[in-house]
C-alpha cells in the first residue's frame, strides 16, 4: 500500500486546526495537501499528550514561519507489519509532477528502469496514530491508464520499481493541458485515501532517492511497539540482501565496529538491568531479541556479552521463576555465549528460592552443578568470588547443600600485604591473621561510642540530596525590602516546586506512551519523583547563583544533571540491597579499630600499628562475609547518553515551565508578569558555537537582592563527620554510602579505568593505601583566624589580605564626554577597557563566591571535627574530594585548618615553629636554618603584636608572602610561650616542609645531573641553594654580552631582570610549558613593573624567553634530554603507532594519557546514542608528546608523596600533603624529614628510565614480522621508534644517596 506523506508548497507553511477525532481540536503544523485531506479521512486518531501540548482543550497560538523556497513531495509505503516502512522523496515536486504522476503508463518496460527503494528499518515517532495498521487498504482498479512521462520528468518516478501494480488505485485519465493544482489536489482526494503524517519527518531535498525514514532528534529517542522483535522475523529479505547488508556492516574500520560494539553492550547491559529492577523482564527480553535479530541481518555486531543476560537472568531468579532462567539460558547457548560465574551463582540463586524439588528440578540441579565444576567454578569459589545482595547467599548455598548435603563453605583469608619492592618491607606477619578487638581507654580524641553515633549522622547527611549551611554575608538584620525579596523567592521556589511536578509527571506519561527496543523511561522510575523535582529546583537555584559571564555549556548541564540521578539511584541502591547494612555492620567494628590507633599523642610515637586501615576492614569484612550482602554489586553502569538523556529530560522542565513573575520586585505591581525564568545563548569561542543556560535577568537581581541567608551543597562537596571508607578496591571507598571516583577522569576515559581494574589489586595497594592514610587525618578549624577572616570579608574584602572584594566595589570605567567625536583608536581603547572592566568584575564575582563557599562551610564545621576523603587524577596526585574546604589552595584555605589531634612540641617543636613562621613570610630564603630561628627569636615583639591587634596594630604579619598562615603561626607561637610550659604545650598546628623546585629535583635525579642537582639542593650545602636566582644570573650575563653588542633590547633590560621576572617560567618549564606560554608569564611581569616601557613589552618577553631556555639548557644538560627523549617517545608512539601513550608508576598505578582527537564519526540508532571512548579514538599527538614529560614528572612526585605517607603512617606521625609539600606536627617534623629523603633514595636507585624504556618497547615497538626492508617512509618510521624508544639518554654521575645529608632538599 502507497500513501502520499506530505506535499509542501509556497502556502504549506501555515498553521491550523486539524480535527483528529470528534471531542479533540489540535493546533498542528500542516501543509495545504495535508489539510484538504485531514477532515475526509475515516482513520481514527488515538490523542495523547505532548511535551508541546499537554492539555488537549488548550490551544497554543501559532507562530508563523518562513516558507521555504522548495517544494517537497514524500511517498510512503506502509506495509502490514508495525514498523517496516518504505519511505521515498523527491526534492521538487510541483502540481504538475503529481498530475503526470497520475498518467504514468502502466507498462511493465517502463517501470522497470525504476530504482528499487530504500528498505530499512526505522522507528516513526508517533503523532496523531498508533497502529499503522488501522490505514485503509487502497481499493485496486485493474483497468488503469498511463501515459510515459518525457525524460526531464523521470525525476518524480526514480523511486518507483518494483510496484506492485494491482495496489495502486488509480483515477480515470485526465487531460494535462487542463490540469491545474487545485483540480489534482480534488483528484487526488476523491481517488486516494490518505492519511496525515508526523510532522517531525523531514525530507532531505538534495536526494532523489527515498531513504528509511530517518530517527526524530528528541530530547529521547522515539520508539517502536512492543512487539518489534516479530518484525524482523517477518521480514521478506532475501537471502542474498541479508548477505550483503552484514558484508557491508563488516566492511567498517575494526576500531569503529569495536567501538560500537563496547557501546551497545554497555547500553544494553545498563537497560536490561534496570529493566530487572523495575520487573519488566519482558521488557528487557525484547531489547535483547531485537538486537539479536539486528545483529544476524544488519549490524554485524553480535550480542555475546554475558553481563547482558546476567542482568536478565538476575531479574528472573529473583523472582525465582526457574522457566524464564532456562528460557533465557537457551537462547544463551543458541549464540555460544559462555557462562562466567556470576551465571552459575544467579541460576542456583533461582533453583535454591524454588520450593517445587521434583524430580525435574533434581535433574536440572545436577546438571548445573555438573556443569559449573567441569568449567572450573567450585563452590567454594563461587562463595568467595561471587557477588551477592540481600539474601542470595542463603538461597544459592541452599541449592548447593541440596545438591551435596555435607558442603560446607570454606572462606579464603583476604590478601592484604604488598608485593612491591620499594613496600615490601612494610610486611608484617601480623597482617596474616585478623587483628585483635582492643578496648580502647577514653584518654584520646574518640571513644567508640563517639565515632559510631559519627557514623549514624554522616548516613543521615547522605541519604539527603543536598546539604545546607548558614550563609556568612548574612550577619546585618536585614530589612523590610531585603525580607520582601527573601518571600518572593521562596514563593517562587514553591511556584517551581509544584510546577516541576505537575511538569515531569507529564512529559513522563509523554514519554511512556512511546514503546520501543530500549525506551528512557525506566531510568526515569528509579528515584522517586520527590528525588527528581528536588535536583530540578537545586539545580534552578544553582542556575540562578550563577555568573552572568560564564555558564557550562548545555551539554556540560545535561551530563552533571544526569549524574546527579545515577549518583542517587545509587545510593537508594545500596539501601535497597543490603549494602548499607553491610557498611553498617562492618563500620561498628572498625570504629573500634580506629579508636584504639588514635589514642592521646606524646611528644614522639612509641609505636607504631602493623596493619593500616584498609588491612583492618579487609579482615573485619571477611569475618562477616558469611552473611549479608558483598559490597561488590556486580552493578551495570549508565552510559554517557543515558545521562545526557536523562538531563535533557529535566532541563526541559527546568526551560519551559519554571517561570519568574518579571513585577516580583515593583513594590506596587498588582499584576503578574510571567516569562521563562532560564534562556539559551550562543557564545562564539573561535570557530565553535555553544549554546549555554542564563537566568533570565530579573531572576539574578532577585536572588542577590534576597542576600540568601542559606547555600546548599551536595553531599560529595562537604566533609565527612566520621572516618572516611578505606579503599579497598576501585570501586569501593570514601564516603559511606555516596559514589566517588577512586581516579579523576573525563567521562570518555575509559582506558584507565579498566587496566585498574583488570590489574591484580596488590598492585594498587599502595596507592589506595595512600588515599586512605590521608582520608584518615581528622581535620577541625582554626576559629580564631576564621572569625578574623570573616571580619574582613563582611567588611568589602582587601587585596592586600588576598580576601576577594565584592564586584559592585570596581568603579566602572568613565565613558567619554564626547563619543561621537573619537577617532577609531580612541574608540578601540575605549571598547577594551570596557570589556577589561567585565572580564574584572567577572573574575572579581567568581573568586567572591569561592571565599563566600570556603568561608560559609568553616563556619558551619567551626565546633565539628571532620575529615576528608581522597581520591586521585590519572597520575596518581592526590586531592581531597570536597572541593571548598580542605587544605588544598591558596594561603586563606590552608590557614583556617588544623589537625584536630594535638601534639606535645617537646623540646624542639617550638623551633620549628619559628623556622616555619619565617618560611612563610618568604623574607629568609636564601638563609641558613639557624639564621631564620634567630630571625624570629629577633621579631618576637612583632609576632606577638600581630596576634594582640591583629587589623589596627603594626601588621607585620600582613607584608607576609602568606599572610594569614603567618598570623595562625604567630598565634600558635604566642599561645606557646605565654603557656608557661612549651615542651608540653599542645600543638594543633602543621608545619611544612617544601620541596626545592620538586620538578626539576626528580629531573636531575633521573639524570644523575651533578650540576643540575647541586642547585636544587639534592647536595649538602651550607646555605640553600636557589636555582631561580642561578639562572636570573645566567640571563643577566647573557643580556650584557648583547647589550655590548649593540642589541637595543637587551640594553633596555638592564636593571629589569629580577628574580619574580622569570621565576614562574622556570618553575613550569619542568611540566611542559611552551615558549608562547612562557612569554605570556615574562609579559606579565614586565606588564607590573611601573617604569617598564609597556610598548616594549612584547620585544622584552620574547628575548627574555628565548635566553631563559638557553640558560635553562645549559645549567640542566641531562634534564633537557631527558625531556627530549619523553617528548620524541611520545610524538612517535601516538603518530607511528597509533596508541595512548601509556606507563606504570613505581608504585604500580597503571596510567593512560587520555588525549585524543574525535575524528570517528558518532553515529545514531534506534537504540542507543554514540558517544567517544579514548582507547578507539586516535590520539592527539600534539597533546600526546607535550603533556607525556610532565606528566611523568607528576607521577614520580606523587609516588615519592605515596612512599613517605605509608612510611610515616607506619612510625606513627601525623602526615598530610599538597602535593610536594608535607605538613606533620612540629614535634615530628624531624622524622618526616628522614623519611621524606630515605624514600626519595629509594625510589630513584630503580632503574626507572630502564624500566620505562623496557615497558614502552614490549608494548609499541615493532617486530621483525611488522618490517617490510624496502626503505619506505613507513618502514623507516617504524624503526625510528624501535630505535628511539631503546636508545635510553645520557646521565651523569651524581651520587643520588648525598640527597640523605641535604638539609635543604625539603624544608
Amino acid at each position: 500500500m502507497y500513501r502520499l506523506l506530505k506535499f509542501k508548497s509556497s502556502r504549506s507553511n501555515s498553521l491550523t486546526r486539524l480535527s483528529l477525532n470528534n471531542e479533540i481540536l489540535l493546533p498542528e503544523k500542516s501543509c495545504l495537501f495535508c489539510r484538504i485531506l485531514q477532515n475526509n479521512t475515516p482513520v481514527t486518531h488515538r490523542y495523547r499528550s505532548t511535551i508541546i501540548n499537554p492539555n488537549p482543550v488548550m490551544t497554543q497560538k501559532a507562530r508563523k514561519k518562513r516558507s521555504k523556497r522548495f517544494n517537497t513531495t514524500e511517498l510512503l509505503e506502509v506495509s502490514n507489519k508495525l514498523t517496516l516502512q518504505r519511505t521515498t522523496k523527491i526534492q521538487t515536486a510541483s502540481a504538475n509532477d503529481l498530475k503526470k504522476l497520475l498518467e504514468i503508463s502502466t507498462a511493465k518496460n517502463k517501470l522497470k528502469k525504476i530504482k528499487n527503494p530504500t528498505k530499512d528499518v526505522s522507528y516513526v515517532e508517533e503523532h496523531t496514530y498508533n497502529n499503522l495498521n488501522v490505514i485503509n487498504q487502497f481499493c485496486s482498479e485493474e483497468n488503469s491508464y498511463f501515459t510515459s512521462l518525457p525524460d526531464n520528468d523521470q525525476r518524480i518516478i526514480s523511486m518507483l520499481r518494483s510496484l506492485d501494480l494491482s495496489s495502486i488505485p488509480l483515477p480515470k485519465p485526465i487531460p494535462s493541458e487542463s490540469m491545474s493544482k487545485e483540480d489534482a489536489i480534488e483528484d487526488i482526494e476523491e481517488n486516494f485515501n490518505l492519511e496525515p503524517v508526523p510532522e517531525g519527518l523531514k525530507i532531505d531535498n538534495t536526494s532523489d532517492i527515498l531513504d528509511s525514514i530517518p530517527r526524530i532528534h528528541s530530547s529521547f529517542q522515539p520508539e517502536t511497539l512492543e512487539d518489534t522483535t516479530e518484525s524482523h522475523e517477518e521480514d521478506k529479505e532475501t537471502p542474498e540482501e541479508k548477505i550483503i547488508a552484514v558484508e557491508k556492516a563488516n566492511k567498517q574500520k575494526p576500531i569503529d565496529l569495536r567501538a560500537k560494539r563496547e557501546i551497545i553492550h554497555k547500553t544494553l547491559a545498563a537497560f536490561v538491568e534496570v529493566c530487572s529492577l523495575q520487573k519488566l523482564h519482558h521488557k528487557a527480553l525484547n531489547a535483547i531479541l531485537f538486537l539479536q535479530s539486528k545483529s544476524k541481518y544488519k549490524s554485524g555486531i553480535s550480542i555475546d556479552n554475558i553481563d547482558i543476560f546476567n542482568a536478565l537472568l538476575k531479574g528472573y531468579a529473583s523472582d525465582g521463576d526457574v522457566k524464564k532462567v532456562f528460557e533465557t539460558l537457551k537462547i544463551m547457548s543458541a549464540d555460544n555465549i559462555k557462562y562466567n560465574i556470576q551465571t552459575y551463582i544467579i541460576i542456583l540463586q533461582c533453583l535454591g528460592r524454588n520450593s517445587n524439588q521434583g524430580a525435574k528440578y533434581i535433574e536440572r540441579l545436577k546438571r548445573i552443578c555438573h556443569e559449573a565444576l567441569k568449567n572450573g567454578f567450585t563452590f567454594d569459589r563461587m562463595m568467595n568470588e561471587g557477588s551477592y545482595l540481600k539474601d542470595e547467599r542463603e538461597h544459592v548455598l541452599k541449592a548447593i547443600q541440596t545438591f551435596d548435603p555435607s558442603y560446607r563453605p570454606k572462606y579464603k583469608n583476604p590478601v592484604v600485604q604488598y608485593d612491591n619492592e620499594l613496600l615490601n618491607d612494610l610486611n608484617h606477619d601480623d597482617q596474616l591473621k585478623a587483628p585483635m578487638l582492643e578496648i580502647c581507654k577514653n584518654d584520646g580524641l574518640f571513644s567508640v561510642e563517639n565515632l559510631r553515633e559519627r557514623v549514624t549522622a554522616q548516613i543521615a547527611l547522605e541519604k539527603q540530596i543536598t546539604v545546607t549551611v548558614k550563609n556568612i554575608e548574612a550577619t546585618e538584620k536585614p530589612s523590610a525590602e531585603v525580607l520582601q525579596y527573601r518571600e518572593s523567592l521562596i514563593d517562587h521556589y514553591k511556584v517551581w516546586t509544584e510546577s516541576a511536578t505537575r511538569a515531569f509527571n507529564r512529559d513522563l506519561f509523554s514519554l511512556s506512551a512511546r514503546r520501543g527496543a530500549m525506551n528512557n523511561e525506566v531510568y526515569l522510575k528509579c528515584i522517586p519523583v520527590e528525588d527528581y523535582v528536588k535536583i530540578i529546583i537545586d539545580e534552578a537555584k544553582k542556575l540562578a547563583e550563577g555568573s552572568e559571564t560564564y555558564s557550562p555549556t548545555v551539554n556540560m548541564l545535561y551530563r552533571a544533571l544526569g549524574q546527579k540521578v545515577y549518583d542517587r539511584y545509587k545510593v537508594l541502591r545500596k539501601q535497597d540491597t543490603g549494602v548499607l547494612d553491610k557498611i553498617l555492620s562492618i563500620h561498628n567494628t572498625y570504629c573500634v579499630h580506629y579508636a584504639a590507633s588514635h589514642k592521646k599523642l606524646d611528644v614522639l610515637p612509641t609505636s607504631g600499628d602493623n596493619l593500616n586501615s584498609r588491612q583492618k576492614w579487609q579482615w573485619i569484612e571477611h569475618s562477616l562475609k558469611p552473611t549479608g550482602s558483598t559490597l561488590e554489586m556486580d552493578h551495570k553502569a549508565w552510559v554517557p547518553s543515558n545521562l545526557v538523556e536523562i538531563g535533557k529530560f529535566l532541563y526541559h522542565i527546568i526551560m519551559h515551565d519554571l517561570m519568574i513573575d518579571v513585577n516580583c520586585m515593583k513594590p506596587n505591581a498588582k499584576n503578574k508578569k510571567l516569562l521563562p525564568a532560564f534562556y539559551t545563548i550562543f557564545r562564539s569561542q573561535g570557530r565553535i558555537i555553544k549554546e549555554e543556560v542564563k537566568p533570565h535577568p530579573m531572576l539574578s537581581k532577585l536572588y542577590r537582592s534576597s542576600v540568601p541567608e542559606t547555600l546548599t551543597f551536595p553531599v560529595s562537596d562537604v566533609p565527612m563527620v566520621c572516618p572516611p571508607l578505606p579503599w579497598t578496591s576501585v570501586d569501593n571507598g570514601g564516603y559511606l554510602i555516596t559514589y566517588s571516583d577512586v581516579v579523576r577522569l573525563p567521562i570518555y576515559a575509559l582506558s584507565q579505568k579498566q587496566k585498574m581494574k583488570s590489574t591484580n589489586i596488590q598492585n594498587l595497594y599502595p596507592s589506595l593505601d595512600s588515599l586512605n592514610q590521608l582520608a584518615a587525618v581528622p581535620w577541625k578549624v582554626n576559629t580564631k583566624i576564621l572569625d578574623l577572616i570573616l571580619k574582613v570579608f563582611n567588611s568589602g574584602g582587601s587585596d592586600k589580605l588576598d580576601v576577594p572584594k565584592p564586584s559592585s566595589s570596581l568603579p566602572p570605567p568613565e565613558p567619554p564626554k564626547a563619543l561621537e567625536e573619537m577617532d577609531k583608536l580612541q574608540r578601540y581603547h575605549f571598547f577594551r577597557q570596557k570589556l577589561q572592566y567585565r572580564r574584572h568584575k567577572a573574575e572579581m564575582y567568581s573568586l567572591r563566591c569561592d571565599c563566600l563557599y570556603r568561608l560559609s562551610l568553616a563556619n558551619h564545621f567551626r565546633d565539628e571535627i571532620f575529615w576528608l576523603p581522597h581520591n586521585m587524577d590519572f597520575r596518581g596526585r592526590v586531592y581531597p574530594v570536597p572541593p571548598h574546604l580542605n587544605h588544598l589552595g591558596s594561603d586563606l584555605a590552608r590557614s583556617i585548618l588544623v589537625f584536630a589531634e594535638p601534639r606535645p612540641l617537646g623540646p624542639k617543636g617550638l623551633d620549628w615553629l619559628k623556622i616555619h613562621l619565617i618560611n612563610l613570610t618568604g623574607l629568609k630564603k636564601r638563609d641558613r636554618i639557624s639564621d631564620r630561628l634567630q630571625y624570629a627569636n629577633e621579631c618576637m615583639d612583632l609576632i606577638l603584636d600581630s596576634v594582640d591587634h591583629p587589623l589596627d596594630g603594626k601588621q607585620w604579619w600582613a607584608d607576609s608572602d602568606e599572610p594569614w598562615q603567618t598570623l595562625a603561626c604567630c598565634m600558635e607561637i604566642a599561645a606557646a610561650i605565654r603557656s608557661g610550659d612549651p615542651e608540653n604545650f599542645k600543638s594543633h598546628f602543621p608545619v611544612h616542609q617544601d620541596g626545592s623546585c620538586n620538578g626539576l629535583q626528580h629531573y636531575a635525579a633521573l639524570g644523575r645531573d651533578k650540576a643540575g642537582g647541586f642547585s636544587v639542593n639534592l647536595c649538602p650545602a651550607d646555605v640553600p641553594q636557589d636555582v631561580y636566582s642561578a639562572v636570573v644570573n645566567l640571563v643577566e650575563e647573557r643580556r650584557k654580552k648583547d647589550a655590548d653588542n649593540g642589541v637595543e633590547i637587551a640594553k633596555l633590560l638592564d636593571g629589569f631582570i629580577k628574580r619574580k621576572v622569570i621565576k614562574q617560567t622556570i618553575m613550569t618549564t619542568v611540566y611542559g610549558v611552551t615558549k608562547f606560554g612562557a612569554r605570556l608569564q615574562i609579559a606579565k611581569q614586565l606588564k607590573d613593573i611601573e617604569d617598564f616601557p609597556k610598548q616594549q613589552v612584547f620585544a622584552a618577553s620574547h628575548y627574555l624567553t628565548t635566553k631563559t631556555f638557553e640558560s635553562l639548557r645549559t645549567m640542566f644538560t641531562s634534564t633537557k634530554e631527558i625531556q627530549d627523549w619523553f617528548t620524541e617517545c611520545a610524538r612517535l608512539i601516538s603518530a607511528v603507532a597509533g596508541h595512548h601513550m601509556e606507563w606504570i608508576t613505581p608504585m604500580g598505578l597503571p596510567i593512560v594519557q587520555p588525549y585524543f582527537k574525535p575524528l570517528r564519526k558518532a553515529y545514531t540508532n534506534s537504540f542507543c546514542e554514540s558517544y567517544y571512548i579514548d582507547k578507539y579514538e586516535k590520539p592527539h599527538v600534539m597533546k600526546q608528546k607535550n603533556a607525556f614529560p610532565p606528566n611523568f614528572i607528576h607521577s614520580l612526585d606523587s609516588s615519592h608523596m605515596m612512599l613517605t605517607s605509608l612510611n610515616c603512617e607506619r612510625a606513627g606521625i601525623t602526615f598530610v600533603s599538597v602535593h610536594d609539600c608535607y605538613w606533620t606536627h612540629a614535634s615530628t617534623v624531624e622524622i618526616m624529614n628522614k623519611i621524606c629523603r630515605e624514600q626519595f633514595v629509594a625510589l630513584h636507585s630503580q632503574p626507572i628510565l630502564e624500566d620505562l624504556s623496557i615497558y614502552l618497547s614490549k608494548h609499541y615497538s615493532y617486530g621483525e614480522e611488522d618490517l617490510t626492508h624496502d626503505g619506505s617512509v613507513i618502514d623507516l618510521t617504524k624503526k625510528k621508534l624501535n630505535r628511539v624508544l631503546g636508545n635510553l639518554p645520557r646521565t651523569g654521575d651524581l651520587d643520588i644517596n648525598q640527597v640523605l645529608k641535604s638539609v635543604y632538599f625539603f624544608s
